[in-house]
Formats: structure tokens, sequence, C-alpha cells
């Protein structure tokens, strides 16, 4: 079910009747000044930019989306008022770039700027550039011979974004990377890639700039296919499990606000981010004012570098989000297998080169779940007791070259939101000479690990940050860091020591620039300025951080210094409405120190005043056979986590 119609559903027939008016009755009006654009408005957007002479036949578009509008309008906003309705686009005519924002409300360009010294994000049509060109060069010709190919009619080459070092060549220009597969008989062409050769090209003038050979290797005939035609037979899997929800959901979905129990929230589908929640709230009881949690949360920004020196493999370390917005960073989910059977779909309208819109199906589920476990419980001879819980989950299927990403916010009923990441999809391979471990010179799996005949998965990393508009009770809030300390206690005391609290309250961005120690254990905590719960505590959520990793990469390592957010693992900003990105808002070919590292140099005051914290989840990544030939899912996550915020266990009224 698409969202944009409201959806109270309490009858399955009625849910059939709501299935059908949505699919025949696109949306074609915002209903609230966070909804996505439609598929109408981008449509507007094209003609206003073509009735301003900004537009032809070879006009592209490397970003075209909502132009949000400042915080404080949209707080001020109630429904029946005038709508702000915004566009931002980055525009591309030939070698020039532009930056425009189109008031749809006033019906005109209202901004046009050149974007001197930025490459916008990779496009579809970067992908096929300069392609052909390479496939006619002499040393790239000879590359392929010289590991066996001899016709290119089959080979699958595209370019793609090389990283950047800042070197003379690259400067000022639109680099990019053509590697090439031989993918003949197989799907999973991934253990078809043409090793060691790839040419750099510069995608303004088509030019083939060099040819970097680091020696012939054959491409590889290992098969790594892992479809159903593969399997002998499915696994039996006896007692089948059976979730059906004949009543319809028990949450609302109208337009893209959803409720859900207690919790309400506004669900954007994103091409970049793949989903905005905005306005998030908590309302304790019928006839109370809900109150706020969350202005807004999103994935901010993944970095995925590789740990192999040779020249095809240290320049991929991508910048997901910002370099690749095209098709859109979600992909349809797979009903039945993504997401339960019972799940409720949102699609994403998204714009291509040439800024068309088009409608991504099925990109956002949202569901309920009981995992089995309690809310709480207790045991006594008097009384026991214990209570099931159920939670909301709103999961995104993310999709970037060969990995998978889930996307996870889950809304718990004892206050808490989770969010989880879900890694998965394909590892990136290397071809090499050796067919295992055994045969191997001692070099051969330095910088990766066998997973199959002459196939060695690489090394690398992964960095996602999320940045989090918490509002406690309101925007007024500091930050609070609980750390937790030994005393020493006096002699003659049976015991020796225990632990206390102490609280530091940050000033300024620097001070707030945190990192996890385990032995230095503290609490992350945003505080409200205005309320306290019946204690007498200032209300306040905790940032509980799950599995994560510091990065490895020397302080002097470029693609360190162009993903400067992976310093820290918790970064707090005075909340500005253009800081979005942690990488910046143009992170393609980007000089170091863009988006957190930039806005932080000045250092900021941060108390009392309206707050986001970003927080950073890493993980290094070490293959193993069992990741191959597709990686099972592995989660890492953090929680927001009530502290104070209420006055008791606010799931004691659970039935």
């Amino acid at each position: 079910m698409q969202s944009g119609v409201k959806t109270v559903t309490k009858s399955p027939i009625r849910l059939i009747l709501l299935a059908s008016l949505v699919a025949a009755q696109p949306t074609n009006a915002a209903d609230h000044p966070l909804d996505p654009l439609t598929f109408q408005e981008v449509w507007r957007v094209l003609e206003l930019v073509r009735s301003a002479g900004h537009m032809d036949r070879e006009t592209r578009f490397s970003q075209l989306t909502l132009q949000e509008p400042p915080k404080q309008a949209v707080l001020a906003w109630y429904p029946g008022a005038a709508m702000p309705r915004k566009a931002y686009a980055v525009v591309r005519q030939g070698k020039d770039a532009f930056e425009a924002i189109v008031d749809l409300s006033a019906d005109r360009v209202s901004s046009w700027s050149p974007l001197d010294g930025v490459q916008p994000n990779w496009s579809g049509d970067d992908f096929e550039a300069v392609v052909d060109k390479v496939l006619e060069h002499p040393d790239f010709l000879a590359g392929l011979e010289a590991r066996g190919i001899s016709d290119t009619t089959f080979l699958d080459c595209s370019t793609g974004p090389p990283g950047y070092f800042g070197t003379e060549e690259e400067r000022g220009r639109r680099i990019g990377n053509v590697r090439c597969t031989e993918p003949r008989g197989v799907r999973n062409a991934w253990t078809r890639q043409v090793e060691g050769l790839s040419a750099v090209v510069d995608l303004d003038s088509q030019e083939v700039l060099r040819v970097v050979d680091d020696g012939p290797v054959p491409v590889t005939g290992t098969d790594g296919d892992f479809d159903r035609t593969t399997l002998e037979r499915p696994r039996e899997v006896p007692g089948p499990l059976d979730t059906r929800q004949p009543l319809g959901p028990g949450f609302e979905i109208d337009g893209y606000g959803l409720r859900w129990q207690n919790w309400r929230f506004h669900l954007r589908p994103d091409q970049r981010v793949g989903a905005v929640l905005s306005l998030v709230s908590y309302q304790e009881k019928p006839g109370v004012p809900p109150r706020s949690v969350m202005y807004q949360g999103h994935l901010s920004e993944i970095f995925v570098p590789y740990m192999d020196p040779s020249f095809g493999w240290y320049r991929r370390n991508f910048i997901d989000v910002g370099e690749f917005m095209a098709d859109g960073l979600a992909k349809a989910l797979l009903r039945g297998r993504d997401c339960p059977d019972h799940a409720t779909y949102v699609d994403t309208v998204i714009s291509n080169d040439k800024g068309r819109p088009r409608t991504l199906p099925d990109t956002i589920c949202v569901f309920e779940r009981e995992t089995g476990d309690p809310a709480w419980r207790h045991w006594s001879a008097e009384m026991p007791d214990s209570r099931r819980s159920r939670d909301l989950v709103v999961r995104v299927g993310a999709v970037v070259g060969n990995y998978d990403y889930l996307l996870d916010w889950i809304f718990r009923q004892d206050g808490a939101i989770e969010v989880r990441v879900g890694t998965t999809g394909i590892l990136e391979v290397k071809a090499v000479e050796a067919r295992d471990a055994k045969q191997a010179k001692p070099s051969a799996d330095a910088y990766g690990r066998f997973v199959d005949r002459n196939i060695v998965a690489v090394n690398h990393d992964h960095y996602f940050s999320y940045r989090l508009d918490l509002d406690i009770d309101g925007a007024n809030n500091r930050f609070v860091v609980d750390r937790l300390v030994t005393r020493r206690l006096p002699e003659g005391h049976p015991r020796r020591s225990l632990w206390v609290r102490e609280e530091q309250v940050p000033a300024s961005e620097h001070e707030a620039r945190l990192d996890i120690n385990l032995e230095r254990p503290a609490l992350w905590r945003v505080v409200s300025n205005d309320q306290t719960n019946s204690s007498g505590y200032p209300t306040s959520f905790q940032v509980v951080p799950g599995r994560n990793a510091n990065t490895l990469l020397s302080e002097d390592d470029y693609p360190r210094r162009r993903a400067g957010f992976i310093d820290h693992h918790l970064w707090v900003t005075p909340q500005r409405d253009g800081e979005r990105h942690a990488a910046g808002d143009h992170p393609t070919l980007s000089e170091p120190g863009q988006g957190l590292p930039a806005w932080t140099t000045a250092d900021r005051p941060i108390r009392n005043t309206d707050i986001v914290v970003w927080h950073t989840i890493g993980m290094h990544h070490l293959p193993r056979s069992e990741d191959w030939p597709v990686m099972p899912t592995v989660w890492y996550g953090f929680e927001l986590r009530p502290f104070d915020f209420f006055d008791r266990n606010p799931a004691l009224d659970l039935p």
C-alpha cells in the first residue's frame, strides 16, 4: 500500500478497497511541508527551469528533491495554513554545475547559482561515459590481451568515482575510473572482474588520461552464483510460522503521518538517504498533548574504504550516500521476504538524469512484530507477572553496488527507539592466480581472505553517520556526559572502591567530540532545560552505542581526511537547517575537511540551545568463508533511550 491516502484499517475488506484506491489515484498534492515532492511537482520543477531558460535536451540533473522549509517554519505550521513548497536541484550544463531553488508556491526559479569548485554526485550517464574510448585505447586492449581477452563483445565496463587524492592530474577535473567484468554464463559477475586493469578518464573532456596495469591475472572461472537454481533443494524447515493480522495493522498512516500506540511521526521517502523521520513525539495518554522527542532523524552518510594498496583497489573509498544518488539509495523490498507478509509499503518518487520523475515501488515497509521477548517481567510467589512486547519497524532496503543495507527504525512500547543497520549482499573480490590459501604465496591474502578458488575478498570498513536532531520536550536542550568514575572508600571500610557519576556539560563543539572508551565509561544524554519528571530530574534521552569500531586509518590518509566524520563516534553541533550531510553536500571528488570537520572548526557554543547529535557506527570487515557467495546479514546499531523522561516505566499499562 502506497502512502498518500489515509489508512486507518480494521477490516480486511477495507484494506483491499484502500489498496485499490491508492493504486488508481496516485497522490498529486502534498499535505504537509515535509512531504516529498510529488510526481507532478517534479514535472512542474522541470517546466519552470525550462521556462527560465536554464534547460535544454543536454541538461542533466544530479539532484532534484524537496527543499525543506526552515525548522521554525515547520514547527509553526498548522493544517490549513499556507504551505511553502520548494525544490532543490543540482543542474549540469556541460562542464558547468548550478544549484537551483525552485519556488513551487510562487511558480518561479527563485535562485540559480554556479557551483564553483564542486563536482556533482555521480549520475547514470557517468557510468557509461568514455567507456567506448577506453575499449579502443591500445594500452587497454593490450592489457586485455595479456589476460586472454581479445573480443570485447561481452565485456561489461563502467566508469565509477575513483576516490580522490588531490593530485595535479585530478584537481578540477571530473575524474573517473573505468573497470570491466567478463560476465558470460554467470549471474554473480563479481567473480569475473578483469583484475588489475583500469583506465583513468576525464568525463568532461571525454579523454582517456592513462591506463594503469598492475599486472595480468587471468579472469577466473569461479562460479559464485547463489540463486535458487544453484540449490539441489531448499532446506526443509518443519513447523512453519504464520503471523497474521486479520483485523489489519495496529498503526495508522494518513498521508505521510504515522501513529502507532503512543508514538507519532512523519515518514518521508528520500532519494538520497532512503527515509527521513520527522516530528517524532510520544503521547502518554489520550487528551494530553504529545511530547516532542526528535525533530528529525536520518542516515547522513556512508563511507566504505578498501584495504589493498594496488591501484585498482586503494582508490575504492566510497562516500556512498553523497556520491551515488542515481536511481536512489533505496530499492524495492521483496514482499514476504525482506518484510513480513502483513507489512505495509511506501513508494519513493525519484528523478533521473534528465530530472524526469519515476516511482520506485515498495522502498519502505512498515510492520509490527512480536519477538517473543517480554517488555518486562518479575517472578514472585505472590504475584508472578510478565508482559509481551511488540515493536513497530520502519525498514528501508538500500543498495549500493555490491552491498545491501537494511536500515531500520524500531519504535518500542517502553519509549525507546532502536536504530539498526543490517549489512548483507556480495563481497567485493579480487582475482588472484593462486587457487587457495594452501597454494598461495604469503602475500596473496595479505589484504583479504580466500573465499573461493582464485578469489580473495578484500578487507574493508563500513562507517554510517546518523543525524539526530533531538528535541527533548522542546528544542531548548543541553548535552550532558555522565562519566562513571572510581571512588576510593576510606580506610577501614569493608569495600575498597565503588563508582559514582560525575556530570560534565560540554560548552562547545570541540568538547563534545567524543569516542567510546570502555576504560572511561560514560553516558551521553540530551537533556531538557525546561521540563523535569516527578522526581525532580530534567527529562532526557540517552544515546546508547552498540557494537562499534575506531578507524585504523592514519590521520594523514587522504580518504580519512575526506570522510572526517569517522574521526569520532559522537559529534554535537548547534542546529542549522543547511547542515545535513556529515561529509558535506557534494562529496564527489571533494577536498578534505568537508561537512562536520568544517562546521565544527568555529567551535560554536552548544549549551542551552537547539542542538543536533551525530552518531557514527563503524565496523571493520575481515571477510570469512561464511560471507561467500552472499553474506548473512550482520546487524549494528544504537538506541535512543528515555532517561528520566517518564515518571515510571511507560510499559506498565501493556495488556
